[in-house]
């Protein structure tokens, strides 16, 4: 027999309501066991497949004793005759399943249709990182033969007691509290022209975003962000070290917390409630310190991007109705920023960080020491919706002038996490983020994901530091990096081998990650850079390779709870503009005139303004901006693809591709190159042994010293598009 179903005596069953109970009560007082979802249960009708997360030993108790009637359990022969799982066995029928019979599928899709409640753990193992492990597709296959519906159950809290295997991974207290989520009842259901192994892998894959979705509306509570940092505080224990900066003094979640209390009345009185503050400092402790002080008196930070001019800066400052903008000397006189805050004080208050403190008096630090005690009591006095607007940020103005993006504590704390539930970060990992925090990559990825999730962040001032950068990932031993492919490639270049021997993750965003640089860090660093994709308006995440799924040249598949559509776009054969909804989209952009006022995205829906591929795997490509495309001799000719084929013949340089009038054909394209010796015939020998269409050949070649991009690495086409201008006026002038 390759199944069988092992029903316990009738003694046994007699007992077995009794012992539910007693270990109902048990597990209700130790671990202050809560139960959610259970009309989901009810609704999945008889027959289901009960699949769940495999956190600790405890799992299979927990399940039998909270799920109601008498599920059967699915087992393997050493788990059965295991001493510890023997007793909760009581409670179950056991579903007895032999992995070594090929017949063993089909017996157990025979017993289901048969009717009953089957509980499986897809990973087949108890996870080690306290996070979603591979999972397997043997569920998914049979929930599809068998025509089941499938329950997702989402374990947590049990990862952090003394029975799991994610020591180091996960904070272990004796008495964590644990909660389990019981999500919607879904089919599998496969189309019947797919096959074979492709068949299997499809249904894995429904399997495990099943899965992932349940993990991510297992938290969906209302909270603003401020209540997020003491809960991750409570989780992962006060002293434990959140950030750290080139001073090397970490400071830890009972520091941060301190800080905010003391500092947050004197910062409350230059706003409103739900006003703004402008922001304007680098990467470092005290920016997270301020930030979090904000968070913790109801204002909301509008992070000011230092590296645009000051009418930039300054038109920024009036689009979110600033006031006051904090920042520091220190930083102003390193940075040469004087210019940049003369201009701000023509429209703000310009408050510095050095003055605040040595004002403070000795009674306002031990006031702010008592607040800290009692934080959260504090924070609902001064506590917004967490709906509210949480940061403003800036988009970086790469085609036009820059918009306000107003996100919300809900959109930030559900952006982390969605990420946290398709990646494993465990305590034990130290992120160094050179991005700077007025760009959502680096706020999001690099302060708020950290201070959420438990792990520390090294916060590094400049990403344009291609030398010193590598050294400082060595020397603070991270495990993980966040960055745009042109400063991966540049630290790649000039990085002794040895300075990212404990990186495990790189991830690469903002711009199209180059196949050069993917190879650069695979060959010479043994790591793979996995290339993400979203915008400042989604929080900024909406899709990510993991090690899970990774697939070169896509961005990676769509978090949990992100919907979206493709619409169809005239001359564009290829794609269609993708728009998405969901749970990270803004509040809304802020109305240029000061006002204040929102334009919230229609219908809930943010139009990319990209154009993408969705393949059957749920891999996203971007094939290009919808404004990054320009009608050549009547055809749409992608800007990017043209890009891509000037990188492939020069790569070690940077080049931008733009689009100028032409009185023969609408428009032609124009490159902006570093490259010394380019000329167009060189790229169009090489177009035509790609066999690359002529559309893609600039018609005009612009050598300059340097590309403009912006402090995230991005070109700056608004400056490109105004050096060609300014070019081909003075060619029409000579």
């Amino acid at each position: 027999m390759s199944t069988a179903t092992i029903r316990p005596g009738w003694v046994q069953r007699r007992l077995a309501p009794v012992l539910k109970a007693v270990l109902g009560c048990v597990f209700r007082l130790l671990y202050r066991v809560e139960v959610r979802g259970l009309e989901h249960y009810r609704a999945a009708g008889e027959r289901a497949i009960v699949v769940s997360n495999h956190v600790s030993l405890m799992d299979a108790a927990l399940l039998a004793t909270f799920l109601p009637g008498r599920p059967s359990l699915a087992v393997v022969e050493a788990m059965r005759r295991s001493l510890w799982l023997r007793p909760w066995l009581l409670l179950v029928d056991v579903f007895h399943i032999d992995p070594t019979s090929p017949l063993a599928m089909i017996s157990v899709v025979r017993a289901l249709k048969r009717g009953g409640r089957c509980v499986m753990f897809p990973e087949g193992r108890i996870s080690v990182t306290g996070a979603l492990m591979k999972v397997y597709d043997g569920p998914a296959v049979v929930a599809a033969r068998s025509r089941t519906p499938v329950l997702p159950v989402w374990i947590e809290g049990a990862e952090g007691s003394p029975f799991s295997l994610s020591r180091g991974a996960v904070p272990i207290r004796w008495f964590p509290r644990i909660t389990l989520t019981i999500g919607p009842a879904r089919r599998i259901e496969l189309p019947r022209s797919v096959g074979g192994r492709r068949r299997r892998q499809l249904a894995g894959e429904m399997l495990y975003d099943l899965m992932t979705e349940a993990a991510f509306e297992a938290d969906n509570r209302d909270r603003t962000l401020f209540e997020a940092i003491l809960d991750a505080r409570a989780r992962y224990g006060g002293g434990r070290l959140v950030f750290e900066d080139m001073e090397r003094k970490p400071i830890s979640y009972d520091r941060l917390v301190l800080a905010a209390m003391v500092l947050g009345p004197r910062l409350a009185r230059v706003a409103p409630p739900g006003g703004a503050i402008g922001v304007l400092m680098p990467n470092a402790v005290g920016t997270a310190v301020v930030f979090t002080t904000l968070q913790a008196i109801g204002r909301v930070p509008a992070m000011l991007n230092f590296t645009v001019g000051p009418t930039q800066a300054a038109q920024a400052c009036r689009a979110a109705d600033l006031k006051v903008v904090v920042t520091a000397r220190r930083f102003i006189t390193a940075a040469k920023l004087e210019a940049l805050t003369a201009a701000l004080a023509g429209v703000a208050e310009i408050l510095y960080l050095e003055d605040v403190r040595a004002s403070l008096t000795t009674r306002e630090r031990l006031a702010g020491m008592w607040r800290a005690q009692q934080a959260r009591a504090w924070h609902r006095r001064h506590r917004v919706a967490p709906g509210a607007p949480a940061v403003i940020l800036f988009t970086s103005g790469s085609e036009n002038l820059p918009k306000g993006v107003a996100l919300s504590h809900g959109n930030l704390i559900a952006n982390c996490r969605q990420l946290r539930v398709r990646v494993d970060f465990s305590p034990s990992d130290v992120l160094f983020n050179a991005l700077p925090v007025f760009h959502s990559f680096g706020l999001t990825g690099g302060l708020v994901l950290p201070v959420l999730s438990g792990f520390k962040a090294f916060l590094y001032p400049s990403p344009l530091h291609y030398r010193v950068v590598p050294e400082a990932v060595y020397a603070c031993d991270a495990t993980m990096m966040f960055g745009t492919d042109t400063f991966l490639n540049a630290y790649g270049r000039v990085a002794h081998p040895y300075d990212f021997r404990s990186v495990r993750y790189i991830f690469s965003g903002a711009e199209k990650l180059r196949e050069e640089t993917r190879r650069l860090w695979a060959d010479r660093f043994g790591v793979r850079v996995l290339e993400g994709y979203g915008a400042t308006e989604t929080g900024p995440v909406l899709a990510v390779n993991t090690p899970m799924f990774a697939t070169p040249g896509a961005v990676g598949r769509l978090l949990p709870g992100i919907r979206y559509r493709l619409e169809p776009v005239d001359g564009i054969t290829e794609g269609g503009r993708l728009l998405v909804a969901g749970p990270n989209i803004m509040l809304g952009y802020l109305k240029t005139d000061g006002s204040g006022v929102l334009e919230p995205p229609p219908d809930g829906w943010h139009d990319t303004g990209d154009i993408a591929t969705v393949d059957d795997h749920g891999f996203v490509r971007i094939v290009g901006r919808l404004k990054r495309f320009a009608k050549v001799a009547g055809e749409m000719v992608s800007l990017g693809a043209a890009e891509a084929l000037v990188l492939s013949l020069w790569p070690d340089q940077r080049h931008a591709v733009i689009a100028a009038a032409d009185n023969r054909k609408g428009e032609q394209l124009v490159l902006v190159t570093e490259h010394r010796g380019a000329e167009r015939t060189v790229l169009a020998e090489h177009a035509h042994r790609q066999g690359v269409s002529e559309l893609l050949i600039p018609r005009t070649v612009m050598v300059v010293d340097e590309v403009p991009i912006f402090g995230t690495g991005k070109v700056d086409y608004v400056r490109v598009q105004a050096m060609v201008a300014e070019h081909r006026a003075g060619r029409r002038a000579a």
